[in-house]
Parts: structure tokens; sequence; C-alpha cells
């Protein structure tokens, strides 16, 4: 089941849909999941409507929502290693980090190691368990591989279905530091659908009828050459959704391989090379810890190599 998102999925069944089987509506829609995958998820009770697990050949209703659930993680053989970890906070339920650029967080196809998980695996006090398996120990929010910035991690079972909570109803605080191209106004909130694109599966667009709601609040803090320092808040958490919601809205993120641009300005092509990555930075994590109920708030400013290309686009 490598290759089946790790997200849950919903999709809407259109008129046209209607008294087609289900899983003949999910093959054909694209999902990104083979038919043995989709089938296996269908068996073990992972595809439901209003709740309830369907049949393979249960016949779709027009409107209905079909929800995917990812199945669980499997046993994985992530090896420890000592990799550097920046701890920002920690007591007995928690650890709050600060992710560094380029690490995965979990092992994944293509990233066996030298992930966050295996790093956490070395440092057995800030696992979840010492003798947990699972592929993502503690896990309960995810950074791009190439974005920077803090996360936490749950060291106990309570403390990871406190957090897993949050997340689930985005209770918490979420500040993003962005270099875009351009200058956009000075404030404006982006509020879209959010879904796969669906000639391309790796990549999420806005650009779509239906699909999840994601809102990014976006604020300018520094006018540069030829581009801007925003502030992104978070009131939704969908994958790759600031670098989408800029990309889309006309500012993409400076030197993102994905969602951005080339530029013939020569002083923005030496920043995007002096950062060789995205130019984003989770700045801020706010949220209740989950056995205490204590509001706390951590951040961390920007890496060097994100300070080195604003530096080179200051006036």
């Amino acid at each position: 089941m490598a290759a089946v998102t790790s997200e849950e999925l919903e999709v809407v069944i259109t008129p046209e849909e209607a008294g087609v089987r289900i899983d003949r509506v999910l093959s054909e829609r694209k999902l990104g999941i083979s038919r043995s995958q989709l089938k296996e998820l269908i068996d073990v009770g992972r595809v439901e409507i209003e709740g309830a697990p369907v049949r393979a050949s249960a016949k779709a209703r027009a409107s209905s929502v079909v929800r995917i659930r990812p199945l669980p993680p499997k046993p994985s053989a992530a090896a420890p290693e000592d990799l550097p970890i920046e701890v920002l906070f920690e007591d007995a339920e928690i650890v709050v980090l600060m992710k560094a650029a380029g690490m995965v967080v979990h092992p994944a196809p293509g990233h066996a190691s030298g992930t966050l998980v295996n790093a956490l695996r070395y440092h057995r006090e800030i696992a979840l368990d010492k003798d947990d398996t699972t592929e993502r120990p503690g896990i309960v929010h995810r950074l791009d591989k190439d974005t920077s910035g803090v996360m936490v991690v749950a060291k106990t079972m309570p403390a990871r279905e406190g957090l897993i909570a949050q997340f689930k109803t985005h209770d918490l605080q979420r500040e993003y530091l962005a270099i875009v191209v351009g200058h956009p106004k000075e404030t404006f909130t982006l509020d879209t659908f959010h879904g796969r694109h669906p000639k391309d599966r790796k990549r999420f667009t806005t650009r779509i009828t239906q699909g999840k709601r994601a809102v990014t609040h976006v604020r300018v803090l520094e006018r540069l050459h030829g581009a801007s320092l925003v502030s992104c808040t978070l009131e939704t958490g969908r994958t790759h959704q600031i670098r989408v919601h800029l990309a889309e809205h006309g500012h993409p993120v400076l030197a993102d391989p994905v969602y951005g641009g080339g530029s013939r300005d020569p002083r923005l092509q030496q920043a995007a090379a002096a950062i060789a990555r995205q130019a984003l930075h989770a700045r801020l994590l706010g949220f209740r810890h989950p056995t205490s109920l204590q509001e706390l708030s951590f951040s961390a400013e920007p890496p060097s190599d994100f300070q080195a290309a604003l530096s080179l686009l200051r006036n």
C-alpha cells in the first residue's frame, strides 16, 4: 500500500455516476490508487459512506460523500541514525523541535533513511516509545522535506491522540514566513477548494470545483527587490497549501521547484540559488498541551539559507 496517499480522501458522487458500482466510480476518478489497492481498502472497511463501510458492488448515489481512509502505518524497519535534532522544548509527553530543511519527516518510497523518524529512533528519549515499531512514531503532523521550521512530536499515546485531535479540528496557531515573487497587496485571505491536480497526482491545486476547504491569511512584512517577505497564517493545514495558494494567486514562493517558475531577474536568480529550496519556514506553532491543557507557543527564526536569500533581495 506504499503508493496510497497517507491523507484521507473525500469524493462527492456526481449525478452521472449514480447507479454505477462504487469500486468502478472510484477507480475511474484517478485518485492515485490502483485497483488492487482500492480493493484492499474496501475489503478492510476503509471506504465509507456516511460513516458506514461500503461493499465494492454497492451502487453510487448522487451527492453522497465517499470517504477513503488510509491504512494505519505498517511496521517499519527504520534504523536509528545519529542525526542532529534541534530541540526547543521537551517534557514527559511531547517534544518540540526545529526541523531542518532537506529532512523528510518519516520513511517513504525513496526516503528509507535520513528522516526525522530515523533520528527519533536514535534519540530514544524523544521517541514515542522505545518498543514502538510503527512507521511514524509520535508524528502528528508534517512539514515538506524542503520546508524548515517548528514541529511537535508526541512521546506517549495520550499525547498523540490529544495533538491529532487539535490538528484535525485546526484548533491551533500556525504561522509561516515565505519569500514570494512580486509585490502582492498588503493583506489578503485565500479561501478555496484544495485537492489533487487532475493531470499531475504529485501536485495540488485550487482550480477545482470540489475538494477540501483551504484558508490562508497573508500579510506582507517587507517589500524586497522583485519579491516580498510575507507571513502566512493557516486556518487549515492541507498538503502544499501555502505553496499552492501563493502560486495560483500569482506570487509563487521563491525557488519552489514544483509550483514556482524561473525568473530573468539576476537578483532573484541569485537569491533562489542561495536558498536552493522553496523559501518557506514554519516560524510559529501554538497549541494546547495535550495532557495539561496549558496554552503553549513556540517560534524559531529562519535558518541561514533563508536569511541569505533575504539579504540578497533587501534594497
